[in-house]
């Protein structure tokens, strides 16, 4: 297919694929799948070779959020039942941190849900941040705390964190329809007080939510234009008691091709499948890993993933391996960009998220829904709401998390 070896070339290139392109990618038909899976499985092991990156989430705030994003679990009204708790401690997030990290995680993502910290909020992040780091050798920091007020991205990098989600979620002409209490514009403000800070910013989407293939190509080359070192994407998972509980339009193909669509926009960016994975690519994952070379390992924010186990062993039977402490997870020009090597402790890089990047707060697939398989299949075609459960072990809780 001539628009795959164009899309092959241009991504090999780093060279920016025209709208149409990208349009063409998403509107590819499913007998077409595996060779559009296959041509950006070139471009993903060009940048990033068989390497997985495993990051893993602490919800530091639970819910008891003011903002009112249509697809968030925490959102201001939510009758979704999830945990509910005040911020938790440094000691009781770093412990909570040590078991994605003793499970393979290269990057911890600590996240609030809230329009944004206080400055008191970023002296407890700043707290934890330094707990863990104290307490784990090359471990990477990512904070997503919401909408940063000027100088706290500052405080942020000198309390030692490597990187700060923002997500943009949807297109700017269609932000106003899922969220009203803020703006694109300000989303896009924070990410860029991220990187001018000298954070790894991290930024992504959320797809599902009822928008259109433009509206896909649009965030994804806004996303391009403001260069974040990571572009987590998140399938929106449909929880009940969120305004978008109806939204179930994604298919395990569908999702391939968004995430296809995003490797050949931002070939040497580290792509992460956030949110919702298990619930819409199910047992097409393994396949995802040609297209994306980071992941979240066990739990989300609100909702359960898979178990961590099950992630590794998924990992190495598709024949990747877990991307180590020790490696720079972005190609060397996106390091020596950055002045200090994004993506390598020792040279204070980073490498990613998050996502788990949440928004402003947590999203109902932001940074974070996913849910644990189930054994029973719904029939083919039906929303598949036997996927989703509300998280009930892990940070908030007297049980052991799932990494």
């Amino acid at each position: 297919m001539d628009l795959l070896n164009t899309l092959v070339d241009k991504g090999l290139r780093r060279e920016l694929p025209t709208r149409e392109e990208a349009l063409a990618v998403l509107a590819t038909s499913d007998d077409d799948l595996l060779d559009v899976v296959a041509a950006a499985g070139k471009v993903r092991r060009h940048w990033f070779g068989r390497r997985v990156k495993l990051n893993y989430l602490v919800n530091l705030k639970s819910g008891l959020c003011p903002e009112d994003c249509s697809y968030c679990s925490q959102r201001l009204g939510s009758t979704t039942g999830i945990l509910k708790y005040t911020w938790l401690k440094p000691d009781e997030a770093s412990q909570a941190a040590a078991a994605g990290l003793a499970g393979g995680a290269k990057r911890v993502c600590l996240v609030a849900s809230g329009r944004g910290p206080t400055d008191r909020d970023v002296d407890r992040v700043s707290e934890t941040i330094k707990a863990i780091k104290d307490q784990n050798d090359g471990v990477e920091v990512c904070a997503c705390l919401g909408l940063l007020s000027d100088g706290q991205a500052e405080r942020l990098r000198d309390a030692g964190a490597d990187a700060y989600n923002h997500n943009l979620n949807t297109s700017e002409g269609t932000y106003g329809d899922i969220t009203t209490t803020h703006t694109y514009a300000d989303r896009v403000d924070t990410v860029q007080k991220a990187h001018g800070a000298g954070l790894s910013a991290c930024s992504g989407l959320i797809a599902g939510m009822g928008e259109s293939d433009e509206d896909l190509v649009d965030v994804v080359y806004s996303l391009r234009e403001l260069d974040p070192d990571s572009v987590p994407v998140n399938f929106l998972i449909p929880v009940e008691g969120t305004p978008l509980a109806k939204e179930w339009n994604l298919t395990p193909q569908r999702c391939l091709r968004i995430l296809a669509m995003v490797r050949f926009v931002c070939p040497d960016v580290e792509v992460r499948i956030a949110g919702g994975r298990e619930v819409h690519l199910r047992t097409m994952q393994p396949l995802a890993l040609n297209l994306a070379n980071s992941i979240f390992l066990g739990d989300y924010l609100t909702t359960e993933g898979q178990a961590g186990k099950a992630d590794l062993e998924m990992i190495a039977d598709a024949g990747f391996e877990v991307e180590g402490t020790d490696q720079v997870t972005l190609p060397e020009h996106r390091t020596e960009a950055a002045g200090a090597g994004c993506g390598s402790h020792e040279a204070g890089g980073c490498g990613s998220h998050e996502s788990a990047g949440c928004g402003s707060h947590e999203g109902g697939g932001v940074c974070g829904t996913a849910a644990a398989a189930a054994p029973a299949a719904a029939p083919a075609g039906e929303p598949r709401t036997d996927l989703v459960a509300v998280r009930r072990r892990g940070a908030g809780t007297d049980l052991a998390p799932n990494a």
